[in-house]
């Protein structure tokens, strides 16, 4: 499996020279993690995580004072830990029998804070999955850790700027937090202390979910993505104002737009700032929605036939489609099909995204059915 990197790479994070980059550009690893099985990341780092053997974590971006390169590190404190969750300031670190979260700011050989678990057993039920741990969750913040009632049954969790959206058991969606762009999904722009339960996706099995800024998505049981949340600049996928506005000043000052001939048709045109309710989004009839990721300002999707569509804000490249064009309608990213690649999984950062890829010919190979004899 490889990574793809493309948008905001001020500090280093895609490790290519440039600061913007509209090109998905393949990672370079390093050390013990030269294959890396996960990504996580920040605004200004991004976090390498190898599961293979030695599993351990290497830091790509903002220097930092664990790790002694700017790129490709494998962080010593990190070997033998099992997942990482990566903040502004702080790396967590979890290990089968400890929580431990790194100041990124000191150079202290001793974490900041540290919370000892039960060793899991082979028979204790799934592994463990960050932010979520026994009995809670991690945040990136100081109090790191924060609990969560037994009774939610939480399967996976998702932190946004300012809020969370919380998957049970059951498949049954949470949130809390910041309401004020509607990222809650409760029909509202208050806030919530506690996990309440998102009401209009009840009674339809969720199998993932994820959260951005000031957004939020998941994706059901039969594949179909639900989003809501701030759209100002077609983060959610849908009709947003401003952005056609620009588009047509664009347009206007070409000499191109009719104002007469299109008054009517733009009156009637509707528009979403906020979407304080789950909305369903067709992305592509053809095909269900496997993957979803969003990060401050844009959302990515990968398909069950591995193909991978992006929109929102894109002014960093982003998006993928080797520009920098904000888009408020899913995309298709040919730059993968054209190299004959699967996308199987996505991750965005703050403002930028990262895909993991196959080559087409492993999934073939995958796929393929022995003859007999």
């Amino acid at each position: 499996m490889r990574w793809f990197g493309f948008g905001f790479n001020a500090f280093g994070q895609i490790c290519v020279a440039e600061g913007k980059v509209k090109c998905p550009t393949e990672l370079s690893g390093g050390g013990c993690c030269s294959e890396s099985r996960h990504i996580r990341a920040s605004w200004s780092r991004r976090a390498s995580l190898s599961l293979d053997g030695g599993s351990c974590v290497s830091l790509s971006g903002f220097g930092d004072a664990l790790s002694s390169e700017s790129c490709r590190a494998p962080l010593a404190e990190s070997r033998g830990c099992k997942d990482a969750l990566l903040g502004e300031l702080y790396l967590t670190l979890a290990f089968p029998d400890r929580i431990e979260s790194w100041d990124l700011r000191k150079t202290s050989k001793t974490p900041s804070w540290r919370m000892d678990i039960q060793t899991q057993s082979e028979s204790s039920g799934a592994p463990l999955n960050l932010p979520l741990v026994p009995g809670g969750f991690i945040a990136t913040k100081p109090p790191f850790y924060r609990p969560l009632s037994p009774d939610l049954r939480a399967k996976s969790l998702a932190l946004g700027a300012g809020h969370a959206v919380l998957l049970t058991a059951t498949g049954a969606v949470y949130s809390w937090g910041l309401g004020s762009h509607g990222q809650l999904g409760h029909g509202g722009l208050t806030s919530e202390e506690q996990p309440r339960a998102v009401e209009a996706l009840w009674g339809m099995p969720m199998s993932s979910v994820a959260a951005g800024g000031w957004h939020s998505a998941c994706i059901s049981d039969g594949g179909d993505l639900y989003v809501w949340g701030w759209n100002e600049v077609g983060q959610l996928g849908l009709p947003s104002q401003g952005l056609r506005k620009a588009s047509q000043q664009q347009i206007s000052q070409a000499g191109e737009l009719h104002h007469d001939a299109t008054k009517g048709e733009k009156s009637e045109e509707v528009f979403i700032s906020i979407q304080a309710f789950p909305a369903l989004l067709d992305v592509t009839p053809s095909c269900e929605i496997s993957k979803v990721s969003c990060g401050s300002r844009h959302t990515a999707a990968v398909t069950t036939t591995g193909d991978l569509y992006t929109w929102g804000w894109g002014e960093y490249g982003q998006l993928g489609h080797q520009s920098f064009t904000t888009l408020d309608e899913p995309h298709h990213v040919e730059f993968f099909r054209d190299q004959q690649m699967r996308v199987v999984d996505v991750v965005c950062g703050t403002w930028n995204t990262f895909a993991a890829v196959i080559k087409e010919e492993e999934t073939c190979s995958e796929n393929k059915t022995p003859s007999l004899s």
